[in-house]
């Protein structure tokens, strides 16, 4: 499962947000938000949705099931021109990115992040970069129980020095 590195421009997003832990996990809520408004928004790049984490800047070795970060449920949009009452605006930073594919349910996405970051990350010339981590379900998202589902999972990186 060898990532894609791409390098991209700033990406302007609209959706909803939630504090939330791995271990009380919050994420369905901001689906269930954004997802009946989606008619609302009159300006989206694509069909894509964004699932975006920010984190607070601890490392990953210092993550615990029980650190809060900010999870966002996201479409891209071509400006902030039309942003729709109750929506908040996010702007996905430029910068390069391992772009890898999940393959499978939510439940299998452990193995996925454990070679990412357990794995690849380690034996690559990259390290983490501070941005926001993201995936885009896009037209082979199939649901995230789906065992034939499809996601992009956006790792932001930088090289090491």
């Amino acid at each position: 499962m060898q990532p894609t590195i791409k390098t991209i421009h700033a990406k302007k997003t609209i959706g909803f947000s939630t504090k939330t832990t791995m271990a009380n996990d919050q994420t369905v809520k901001i689906w269930q938000q954004l997802m009946p408004r989606l008619k609302e928004v009159k300006n989206a790049v694509s069909a894509d949705l964004f699932s975006l984490q920010v984190y607070n800047g601890e490392s990953f070795e210092e993550f615990t099931p029980n650190t809060e970060f900010t999870k966002y449920a996201l479409v891209e949009v071509k400006n902030y021109d039309f942003v729709p009452e109750g929506f908040e605006k996010f702007e996905i930073p430029a910068g390069e990115y391992g772009v890898f594919i999940h393959k499978g349910t939510s439940a299998d996405f452990y193995q996925t992040s454990q070679y990412i970051y357990a794995e690849w990350l380690p034996k690559s010339k990259y390290k983490l970069d501070e941005k926001p981590h993201f995936a885009v379900m896009g037209d082979k998202y199939l649901g995230h129980e789906n065992p034939e589902s499809e996601e992009e999972v956006w790792v932001p990186i930088i090289a090491k020095n």
